[in-house]
């Protein structure tokens, strides 16, 4: 899973990266045209009380991949600020499972906003419409090669390019009205039919407002307002206070629940991200656990008992014979997979069965 974080200059992205990943990347460069990566390891209590069961050699949390990617700069006539990103900068953004726009809610003279005032729900338009042109690029580009070549070709290859063409002029007439394409409704098709575009404004959006610390009370109601107008599909909104969850990182255990109970933060900004991105991409985790190591494996809502094997490798998925499945919560209260199978917790499932958030499975195969 990788998601991309972006903002305009000074929104304090930069920060919201060092949060996320712990890293000590310079701030305060007012949108230079540096790249960040870094991977993080998705918090999951409960692969610690399985390990506490199974005694593993090592313990295995899902990943997620952040890149820090520098605001575009502005379009203007005849020219989309977001295409002139470099090459490697506009492929990242293109290929990220999702955005992460940081939005600047923190009032600071000494890093002044370049509009001259802080005003979220104007910078969250702003960032938005580049995206909107740069897909509009995209959408004219293929819809002008279509028109001029897609009746060429055999009767399958010009039925094809008469549904992109469909497809891609409705879209272009939602992007000229300012709709972002993930507000159309696409069917599983029409998603597959324009999956190789990439398209900027067809990801899911988190939204997450940088507030100052005197503001952190008032954080819910900012969140409200910005969510009451932003009424997206696949969006979501959340604050936080970068400065104050990168303190918190370079704090100790015990000094960080300290600060964060004075704050009255309830939970770490890192946790609560990483929540956020698992619903707004419609992930969950299966988890294995024996002897070797305890893992969880982030998988799409919706996914089978052979999607679940392929994931942990593709010979389990093609020599599938069953799943044996137990709810983490039951096989924790039970304490073993013996105990589980004897009360009746553990059960058998075929190649269609339903993966479920926190089903502990172990896939039986044929080689």
């Amino acid at each position: 899973m990788q998601i991309a974080i972006v903002g305009l200059a000074a929104s304090g992205k930069t920060t919201v990266f060092n949060t996320l990943t712990r890293g000590h990347v310079q701030t305060g460069g007012y949108g230079g045209l540096e790249l960040h990566v870094g991977s993080v390891k998705v918090p999951d209590e409960r692969l610690d009380r399985l390990a506490a069961i199974f005694h593993p050699k090592k313990i295995v949390h899902a990943d997620v991949t952040y890149v820090d990617l520098p605001a575009p700069p502005p379009s203007s006539e005849g020219r989309v600020g977001t295409e002139e990103l470099p090459a490697e900068h506009l492929a990242r953004l293109r290929e990220a499972d999702a955005l992460l726009h940081v939005v600047r809610a923190f009032e600071d003279p000494v890093v002044p906003h370049a509009a001259g005032s802080v005003d979220p729900g104007r910078d969250l338009e702003q960032l938005d419409l580049e995206f909107i042109l740069a897909d509009l690029a995209v959408a004219e580009r293929r819809i002008e090669r279509l028109r001029a070549t897609g009746r060429h070709g055999t009767p399958a290859e010009r039925e094809a390019n008469e549904r992109e063409l469909a497809i891609l002029e409705r879209l272009h007439a939602g992007l000229e009205a300012g709709r972002p394409i993930r507000d159309e409704g696409l069917s599983a098709d029409e998603e597959k039919a324009i999956r190789g575009f990439r398209f900027l404004t067809q990801k899911p959006v988190l939204v997450l407002l940088n507030v100052g610390e005197a503001d952190l009370p008032d954080a819910p109601r900012a969140v409200a307002a910005i969510t009451g107008r932003y009424d997206h599909r696949r969006s979501l909104v959340e604050a936080l206070s970068a400065r104050i969850e990168m303190e918190l990182g370079e704090l100790e255990p015990e000094e960080a629940a300290a600060f964060m109970a004075e704050l009255g933060i309830g939970e770490s900004g890192l946790a609560r991200v990483i929540g956020l991105s698992y619903r707004l991409l419609g992930l969950v985790s299966f988890l294995t656990a024996g002897p070797d190591e305890v893992r969880a494996w982030p998988v799409p809502e919706g996914s089978t008992a052979v999607d679940a094997a392929a994931t942990i490798h593709t010979d389990l998925a093609r020599g599938f014979i069953r799943a044996e499945v137990v709810p983490f919560e039951d096989l924790v209260a039970l304490g073993s997979l013996a105990e589980a199978r004897r009360h009746g917790r553990l059960r058998a499932e075929g190649r269609t069965y339903e993966v479920r958030d926190g089903d502990v499975i172990e896939v039986l195969f044929s080689r």
